[in-house]
């Protein structure tokens, strides 16, 4: 029997830099690596596009508007189920060049702390798929099978 064609789930993620840092957020609250580091994120909704889905999650999470023109796919990241009964992802990390507003912690009920750090010396608490994605796009790197 052939197997069950590949239904996509896939989340964007913001990589926002600004003078050699990339912007942090500390997850909380979400029943999913609460408590460590990761980039600014979310799942697509049904009926958007890539694009349109970064830019929602980055107004919702920092209350910034991206222009969605400076936002460039920069890695796509396949990731095998973590765990029994989860899926497995597309992983779609966009750097983003040009956004209006000061970032802050606009959903507080699902982050604790937004930090900058430097992209070449990253902390020892950030998730490590997130880690992995930001060493792949600075080896230029642009497909990062993970799990597999």
């Amino acid at each position: 029997m052939p197997a069950e064609p590949f239904r996509v789930a896939a989340a964007v993620y913001g990589i926002l830099r600004d003078r050699g840092r990339v912007l942090l957020i500390r997850r909380a609250a979400t029943g999913y690596r609460d408590g460590q580091l990761s980039l600014p994120a979310g799942h697509l909704d049904g009926g958007e596009d890539a694009v349109t889905g970064l830019v929602r999650e980055l107004r919702e999470e920092l209350g910034v508007e991206a222009d969605p023109r400076g936002c460039r796919l920069t890695l796509l990241m396949h990731s095998a189920p973590e765990h029994a009964g989860d899926r497995e992802y597309f992983h779609l990390f966009f750097t983003v060049d040009r956004w209006m507003g000061e970032p802050f912690i606009a959903e507080p009920g699902k982050c604790s702390e937004l930090c900058w750090a430097t992209a070449s010396s990253l902390p020892p608490d950030l998730a490590d798929y997130v880690a992995e994605a930001l060493a792949a796009t600075a080896r230029g790197e642009s497909l990062l099978l993970r799990g597999w």
